[in-house]
């Protein structure tokens, strides 16, 4: 759990930009918030550099960030660093504290049909020298709970390169401003467990996660962040999942793996 000056910085401190993320879709910043003594390196996305989707209400990606952060918080999980909407030299937009990462990626590329002990296959391919290779990724308990996020939060751009693995093994979420869509978009890498039967902790978590949801804090938390409407679909997606007690299967009705791939 963030602490709250940790929080406070990221909230109402003063951003100072150091570098930009030129690759990033929509205007990203990296830099450093200072409130009262506290420093926290940030990556800082403002609202007028969103890129307009036709699939998601322009200015609303920051939000969906937050939410997502709202809900990683609410299940216990630590998935999501901590984010807020703050106020940058651009005005306001998504604050998140900065993830110093390791260099291993728990998605990777393996030659078709290699899969080490530990990782699970998603699909096979060919690559950029059209040699035949395998997508695959750790099974870990780590990426098995980002696997059923991602499904409660309906994420239609899980990547590979959107794991922040740190230096303690831990592994963080980014990039989650296209989520909470009330029509289905799950798009992700992390198909090795689809269609898998729940475990039962992963029941109780769920449900325990519905009603911090439904809880008074839950709806004001994401009141702010997502619609009504989005509100109640991600409550359906949850008792969706408990009703059925497992993991989604990838469907024919979107494409359901995000391109590309590692970027």
């Amino acid at each position: 759990m963030a602490d709250d000056a940790l929080t406070a910085a990221l909230m109402r401190g003063t951003i100072e930009l150091t570098g930009r993320l030129v690759r990033a879709s929509n205007a990203a910043f990296l830099g450093t918030v200072e409130l009262d003594g506290t420093t926290v390196r940030c990556i800082y996305k403002p609202v007028r550099g969103e890129r307009p989707l036709w699939d998601f209400p322009t200015g609303t990606l920051a939000g969906r960030e937050v939410a997502a952060y709202t809900v990683s918080e609410l299940s216990e999980w630590e998935l999501v660093p901590p984010t807020v909407v703050g106020n940058g030299p651009f005005g306001p937009g998504m604050v998140q504290q900065w993830i110093e990462t390791a260099d291993e990626l728990p998605v990777d590329l393996v030659p078709e049909g290699q899969v080490p002990e530990g990782w699970l296959h998603v699909l096979d391919a060919t690559d950029q020298h059209d040699d035949p290779v395998s997508l695959i990724h750790l099974a870990d308990e780590q990426m098995r709970r980002f696997a059923i996020f991602d499904a409660v939060i309906n994420n239609a751009d899980r990547k590979a390169s959107h794991f922040l693995p740190d230096a303690s093994g831990h592994v963080w979420g980014c990039d989650h401003g296209v989520c909470f869509n009330v029509e289905p978009k799950l798009r992700t890498v992390l198909w090795g467990w689809a269609d898998e039967p729940l475990h039962d902790d992963e029941l109780e978590a769920l449900v325990a996660l519905r009603a911090r949801l439904e809880g008074q804090p839950g709806r004001d938390a994401l009141a702010d962040c997502i619609s009504m409407a989005e509100y109640l679909q991600l409550l359906e997606r949850i008792d969706d999942l408990i009703r059925l007690g497992r993991l989604p299967d990838p469907g024919d009705h979107w494409p359901s793996i995000p391109w590309p791939v590692f970027s």
